[in-house]
């Protein structure tokens, strides 16, 4: 029995198991099953991996995806530029290679014509958000050359900004055409939270994107739709980025 997991903190409200249950019954798998792994701090992995010599492969999500490098032997080309993996081979010598598929999923759950359109346009966005996931969405802006701040509640850095700072930050937003959101803030059971981004930033055209897919619809969706913004949840992503994961763990990568 080839067995899969996912390890993170907290992981209950994961769609992970649910995918990966309802993808080998349906295409009848039977030799590979799916577990949650609840792991408060990285150090536990090593544990974790002799307690289950049987894995394969594992799914990495808030808050270790950056945390895990020092304990993988190997990173593929996408996730060392990246510098955050939300996916692990675990080869028979027990060696660790990293990956990052958020990329993947991120990438394709937009149209191209979408992506070729930010980029002609000269559009610009703004990453909510300054961890894991946000290295990933950093990378395909950058791949289709689309300028982009991030925004965290604790600016480290030039090319982050703070909330409290966005209005007077942005000059001029005429450019500003997609806002992701990368942080977990509106995740189930919290729904009624949201990022702090000031509702006049919204505007008609705009593309707000948020990763969050429990709920569907976040309040960060719901504000930026009455605003006249096209909306988008993280669903698409995850299903893209999970079905990428089995490729490389069965060896099509």
């Amino acid at each position: 029995m080839q067995r899969y997991g996912l390890i993170g903190w907290p992981i209950g409200h994961s769609f992970s198991k649910r995918f990966f249950t309802e993808k080998f019954e349906r295409e009848g798998i039977q030799d590979a099953r799916y577990d949650l792994f609840p792991l408060e701090n990285i150090a536990g992995l090593p544990g974790l991996l002799a307690q289950n010599p049987a894995l394969r492969g594992l799914n990495v999500t808030i808050p270790h995806k950056q945390a895990v490098l020092p304990f993988l032997d190997e990173l593929d080309e996408t996730a060392l530029a990246v510098g955050a993996v939300n996916c692990i081979k675990v080869l028979d010598n027990h060696k660790l290679i990293g990956y990052n598929t958020d990329t993947i999923g991120f990438e394709r759950s937009l149209d191209t014509a979408a992506w070729e359109t930010w980029k002609k346009e000269a559009c610009t966005a703004l990453v909510l958000g300054t961890g894991g996931a946000s290295k990933a969405v950093a990378y395909v802006l950058r791949k289709y050359g689309i300028p982009f701040r991030f925004v965290s509640r604790n600016p480290r850095s030039e090319q982050e900004i703070s909330y409290q700072t966005l209005a007077s930050s942005l000059p001029d937003s005429t450019h500003l055409q997609l806002i992701i959101n990368t942080t977990p803030v509106g995740t189930f059971p919290n729904v009624a939270e949201m990022p702090p981004v000031p509702s006049n930033l919204f505007k008609q055209g705009m593309y707000v994107y948020d990763l969050v897919y429990n709920p569907a619809e976040t309040l960060l969706l719901r504000e930026a739709k009455s605003h006249g913004c096209t909306v988008k949840n993280g669903l698409s992503m995850l299903e893209l980025q999970a079905e990428a994961n089995w490729e490389i763990w069965q060896g099509n990568h």
